[in-house]
């Protein structure tokens, strides 16, 4: 019936393979808007781009060596969606992201599906259970808390809060895709390690970009 009703499918759902379902008989454009503990494309591209307008620089391949970015992950990418496409996407950077960190409570936090991309990127890739040794050297850290096991969310990695009295890099800045737990205090929203409403303020126009590109309808968009 979804082939009848619209243009275009946008779905979210808890069971990590829906998508592979659902395209099994679907005729429409499909978009990604999360499927359990797999993936939030939608929400990369919008971190991705205030990431890029926060320093347009990263944007080259030759991005100058000392406008790279070391990028500091909290979270489990192997359960957590947005964290798990955030992180795909940052291997595409290599000219821009001189060092990804992964901290996580958790023996392996990436899992099987991003081992093999981890293992042939370019960038230097580690990880640690220690927040407070490597803070003070990370430019961006991106943090999430909240992952989809089986039939229902938890919150994982719940040991590392950031606040105003954190050890960060004078000018890093701190991303979230929202909404948050105690992991992010409400005191950084003030400072200017705040991204995460830039990424917020963002995500309506990333997401209009993305249907009138689906839709086929960037003809309609004068001085395209």
């Amino acid at each position: 019936m979804l082939n009848t009703y619209g243009d275009v499918v946008i779905m979210r759902h808890p069971d990590t393979n829906s998508i592979d379902e659902i395209r099994k008989n679907l005729q429409r454009p499909l978009i990604n808007a999360g499927n359990g503990s797999g993936h939030h494309p939608t929400q990369a591209l919008i971190d991705w781009y205030a990431l890029l307008k926060w320093r347009p620089e990263l944007r080259h391949e030759d991005c100058p060596e000392d406008r790279r970015v070391h990028l500091g992950i909290i979270g489990t990418p192997g359960s957590m969606r947005a964290v798990k496409s955030f992180l795909r996407l940052a291997l595409l950077f290599s000219g821009a992201v001189k060092r990804i960190t992964l901290i996580s409570e958790l023996a392996d936090p990436v899992g099987l599906e991003l081992t093999d991309s981890i293992e042939e990127s370019p960038i230097p890739i580690d990880m640690t259970n220690d927040a407070q040794e490597v803070m003070p050297d990370l430019d961006v850290i991106y943090v999430n808390s909240i992952a989809f096991l089986g039939d229902s969310y938890r919150n994982l990695d719940t040991r590392y809060k950031l606040n105003r009295s954190s050890n960060l890099k004078k000018d890093a800045v701190i991303m979230h895709p929202l909404a948050r737990n105690d992991e992010l205090a409400e005191d950084l929203d003030s400072t200017k390690h705040n991204l995460y409403f830039a990424q917020a303020a963002g995500a309506v126009f990333v997401r209009q970009a993305l249907l009138t590109a689906v839709l086929d309808r960037l003809g309609r968009i004068s001085g395209i």
